[in-house]
C-alpha cells in the first residue's frame, strides 16, 4: 500500500493540498458510488484508521475485491505504518527505494513525500532517488540493507546466505531483514498493480528533494 495511508499531520498539509486526484490511464478505478456495500464499508474503515477523507489511487485499485483490500487495510495499519522491527523511517527509505528500481511514479513520489515527513533529508532522498546505494549520504548499515533490497527486488533467485551474512555484520538483525524483505517483496507488487492501472503520480508537480 502506497503513501497515501499515512495520517496527515500540520506539517503535511501543504503538500497535501496539491495532492492530484487519483487517476489512472490503463484500467478504471473504482468509483465509491459503485461500490459494493462490503468496499464502502471497507472506505469507512480506512478513514477511520488512517484519519483521510480522500481514498488514494492505490486503494481504489484494490477495491476490485473486498477481501483483497481488507486484507492491504490489515498490513497497511499492522506493518507498513507503524513502527516495528524496522522504524518508519527506514521502510519509506525502502519503499522509495524499490519504487524507484521498479520506475512506479505513483509509489515513488508518493513514498518521496513520506520519507520526508519521517525526517530523511534533501540529501538521503536526492540518492535513494537515484537508487544510488553507494552514497555517503546512507550509513554503511543503510548501505547494507539497501544492497539486500535490490537483491531481493531485481535477482531474487540470486540471494545467498552470504547476504544474509553481510546484512548481519552490517548490524542488522535477523527481524529486521526479514522485515526488510517482506516490505521489498511488498512494495514490487504494489509498484506493478500501479503501473498496470496506470496510476499517475499523486504529486504532478514535483516534490521537494527530488533530483
Amino acid at each position: 500500500m502506497t503513501s497515501e495511508f499515512a495520517t496527515n499531520s500540520p506539517q503535511q498539509e501543504t503538500q497535501q493540498q496539491h495532492r492530484a486526484v487519483p487517476s489512472s490511464s490503463n484500467l478504471p478505478l473504482v468509483e465509491e458510488d459503485s461500490a459494493s456495500e462490503e468496499v464502502r464499508a471497507l472506505f469507512g474503515k480506512y478513514r477511520e484508521t488512517f484519519g483521510r477523507n480522500d481514498l488514494p489511487g492505490i486503494v481504489l485499485c484494490f477495491a476490485t475485491h473486498a477481501p483483497m483490500l481488507r486484507g492491504m487495510l490489515e498490513i497497511a495499519e499492522g506493518l507498513l505504518f507503524v513502527d516495528t522491527h524496522l522504524t518508519r523511517r527506514q521502510k519509506e527509505m525502502i519503499a522509495t527505494f524499490v519504487s524507484v528500481q521498479n520506475a512506479c511514479p505513483y509509489c515513488a513520489d508518493s513514498h518521496s513525500y513520506l520519507f520526508r515527513a519521517e525526517g530523511g533529508s534533501t540529501e538521503l532522498l536526492c540518492a535513494l532517488r537515484k537508487a544510488e546505494t553507494d552514497s555517503p549520504q546512507f550509513t554503511p548499515a543503510e548501505q547494507e540493507l539497501l544492497r539486500l533490497c535490490s537483491r531481493v527486488n531485481g535477482d531474487s533467485h540470486s540471494v545467498r546466505p552470504a547476504d544474509m551474512e553481510r546484512a548481519r555484520k552490517a548490524g542488522w538483525n535477523e527481524a529486521q531483514i526479514a522485515e526488510a524483505v517482506h516490505i521489498t517483496a511488498l512494495f514490487a507488487a504494489f509498484n506493478r498493480i500501479a503501473n498496470a492501472f496506470g496510476l499517475s503520480s499523486p504529486y504532478p508537480n514535483g516534490l521537494e528533494g527530488q533530483p
